[in-house]
């Protein structure tokens, strides 16, 4: 059974700024193709093909993504650490008053 290894959270901080960059990038070439040759088509043709490129960057898991791994801890590690008591808010505001 393949292990997949999830992009960490700073891999996808990058990605989103990629994406941004990449997807801007594009729609100026675009546009200023577009004018140029005053064409309509060839300004999205010109624009689709950035969307796919950005795609194909931005969206597969590359390992350059990960970088940045998570280490977690091991379960026995896990048990000896107190668990977080829940705190009643209600019974706070009522000791308040």
């Amino acid at each position: 059974m393949p292990t997949f290894v999830l992009m960490d959270w700073q891999g996808q901080k990058l990605v989103e700024q990629l994406m941004q960059i990449l997807l801007v990038a594009s729609a100026v070439v675009a546009f200023a193709t577009g004018y140029g040759l005053g064409s309509f088509q060839t300004m999205m043709l010109v624009y689709a093909a950035g969307v796919v490129i950005t795609t194909l960057i931005t969206v597969p898991n590359w390992p350059f993504f990960n970088r940045h791994s998570l280490e977690w801890l091991d379960s026995s590690e896990a048990e000896r650490h107190p668990k977080p008591q829940i705190v009643n808010s209600s019974s706070k505001r009522k000791a308040a008053k």
